[in-house]
Formats: C-alpha cells, structure tokens, sequence
C-alpha cells in the first residue's frame, strides 16, 4: 500500500514539473518569436544615395589584344673572323651610326701577308704586259698571252681576298642604334660568331599581336592602334597597323598583326608587353552608367534601380524603394561603363552607397557629383 501511494506522488510531481518547465520553455518561445516579429517589421531608415540616369551613347568600335614590342632591328653584333681584341671602340648605351667601328681585331700577321700578295700582283702585272708587247711582236703564242693574263688576275684576286679578310677584323655598327652591355675585353680571343655587343634600333618600333580569325575582316591597314604599358600605366601611344599575315594560324585559328610607332623618346622597349587597342571607323550604340553603380560579385554583376514604393513619407511625397538587377556589361570609358544586356536608357541606378542596400530598400537621394565620360577608352576589366 504504501509503494503505491509513493508511486502515485511520483507521477503528480513528474506531472506537476513539465507542466513548469513546459510553461517557461513556452513563454521564451513566445517572447522570442514576438521579438522577431517586431525586428522584422521594424522600419529601416532610408538609405542615401546619389543616383545617375542610364543614357543611351555612341561609343566607336574597338577590338583588344595584348602584344609584345618588337624592335624592326635587333641583333647580337659579332665577329665573323676569328682574332685577338685589340681596340674597344665603343661605351655600353652608345648611340651609333651604321658603320662605326666598335671593335678592332688583331692583324698585324695577315697585313704581311696581304703586303706579300700585293708584291705578287704587281709582278704578275708587270710579266703581262711584258708577255702582251712580245705578243704584238709575234714573239710569243696567244696561248701564253692568256696564260700569264691569268696568273695576273688570280694574283690581284688573292689580294683582294686579303683585304677583305683584314677588313673583316673590324667590327662595325650594320645599322644605326643603342648599343647594350658590352660582351667582350680587350685581349679577348674572339671565336666566330661570338657576341660583341647587342644593338637595337628604336625609332621607330613595332608592336606584334593576334587577334581571333573571326575579326580578320574588320580590319585593314591603315586602322589606328593604341597601346598602354605597365612601365607608363598613365600613357598611352598611338600608332597604325602596317602588316597583317597574310594566313591564319591553324592551331590557334588567330591571324597576326603589326603596328608600328614612332618611339623618339624611346620608351617603347623590345620585349615589353602592350594592351592594345584598335580603333575601328563604325561606332556603337550602348546603354551606359558609372561604375560605381556596378555592384561586382563572382557570382554576377548588378544594379540597383530606382523605382516608386507603395507607401508615402511625411511629406505625402511617394517613397522611393531600390531593385537588385543583374547585368551584363560590356567596356568602360572614364567613369562609365557599357551595359549590354539588363538596362535600358531612361532607368535611374543608385551610384553610391551599394553595400547597405538591399532589394526593396527605401532610399533618398542626394545628387552632388556626376561621373564624366572624357576619357580615353580602356579595356573591360568587370
């Protein structure tokens, strides 16, 4: 009996205790739940923010490559005898002019040698026209004539020979240019084909580059090229198309173009790398707007588009709410960009203040500055 009325107590209590912590767990719940209901209605402040109208624009066509400056002549200046240095006619960096002696050879033993075969000419010479007066007397055949006429000219022949060989002993400029660093010293012996000093012609310089097939018939020589290097981010250069393949490359299907520039002050260098534009004589009707009202992300690029809310402020003036609008752009100019695809002209977009809005927010607007569009045309980089 009484196990069973112990048992009976238990279960009040146990009955009598979740009824308890039912209660408490059930008003935090309750009191929670009411608390997110008043954040979530809570009204936001308006956002401000300046605003700029899409508007339709003529922007000229444009095609983008990247290339590589190349120098119209650029070589290794090397000697193509070999010999001991003697002279050093040059400093590393010199100016020089087709021509200009950079560096001497030794040659003391073939201009003995040359001096040797030059005494051997003016013999020879001298037995010829001995033979060429018997000849006239009858005293001699013509077959000697031409035997000694011969011997004449393979004499002043190998002199010739000799002379060119000790010019070759001198090392010259082939064309005009800048010298670079130096390869050799004085006493050196000098192999064929040794590089003496690199010499590069700058003025003026081209520019290679590839564009996709497809673009080959928009085209043509004569187009304006322009390029931006990373040495002169601030500077661009202006040039012309002057060479075009005349085939397309089979495993990359892009054809290969030449632009040269005039480079006086010589900052376009060989081997630097370009961004290079093209100017094309159609133009382009594009939607643009500023780029800060481009919200960028990985996962797609946007707008914030002003529009009339459903509700009214304190003034009975309509609220104005923003929408999230995804868009495709296209390249920029200055402080506009092109929208290809998600806006039209006339649409008004939020230009500052992007990353408090959010879809429906409430905004006002304050209008101060507005980008300008004068500027040179520069690559897309969304």
């Amino acid at each position: 009996m009484s196990k069973r009325i112990i048992s009976k107590r238990m279960v009040i209590m146990l009955i009598i205790l979740a009824i308890v912590f039912g209660a408490i767990f059930g008003f935090k719940a309750f009191v929670s739940m009411k608390m997110n209901e008043f954040f979530d209605n809570m009204p936001q402040p308006a956002a401000a923010v300046s605003t700029f109208e899409a508007r339709s624009d003529s922007w000229a066509r444009i095609l983008e490559a990247v290339g590589t400056v190349n120098a119209v002549n650029g070589v290794d200046v090397t000697s193509q005898v070999a010999g001991e240095v003697e002279k050093i006619q040059f400093e590393s960096g010199d100016t020089v002019s087709k021509g200009d002696t950079l560096v001497v050879l030794e040659s003391a033993a073939d201009r003995a040698q040359l001096n040797a075969l030059e005494a051997t000419s003016r013999l020879s010479r001298q037995e010829f026209d001995r033979y060429q007066r018997l000849y006239k007397q009858g005293s001699i055949s013509k077959s000697e004539l031409d035997n000694r006429r011969a011997q004449r000219d393979q004499a002043a022949a190998q002199a010739a020979a000799q002379r060119e060989q000790i010019n070759y002993k001198t090392v010259r400029a082939p064309f005009d240019g800048i010298l670079g660093i130096r390869q050799v010293d004085l006493g050196q012996f000098l192999q064929p084909g040794t590089p003496v000093v690199s010499l590069t012609q700058l003025e003026p310089i081209y520019v290679d580059f590839s564009l996709p097939e497809q673009e080959l018939s928009k085209v043509e020589k004569g187009l304006k090229a322009r390029v931006r290097l990373d040495a002169y981010p601030e500077q661009p250069f202006e040039g012309k198309i002057t060479a075009i393949e005349p085939g397309v490359n089979e495993a990359t299907r892009n054809v290969a173009l030449q632009a040269t520039f005039d480079n006086a002050d010589g900052k376009l260098r060989p081997g630097m790398f370009a961004d290079v534009t093209i100017q094309l004589p159609q133009s382009q009707d594009v939607v643009v707007v500023p780029r800060t009202a481009i919200s960028f992300a990985p996962y797609g690029n946007a707008v914030f588009v002003i529009q009339d809310g459903e509700q009214k402020n304190e003034d009975g003036e309509v609220q104005k709410v923003v929408k999230k609008r995804f868009v495709k752009l296209g390249r920029r100019r200055g402080d506009l960009i092109a929208v290809v695809e998600g806006l039209k002209a006339g649409e008004v977009v939020a230009t500052s203040g992007l990353l408090k809005l959010r879809n429906d927010a409430t905004v006002t607007i304050e209008n101060d500055v507005e980008p300008s569009a004068e500027a040179t045309p520069t690559p897309d980089n969304s």
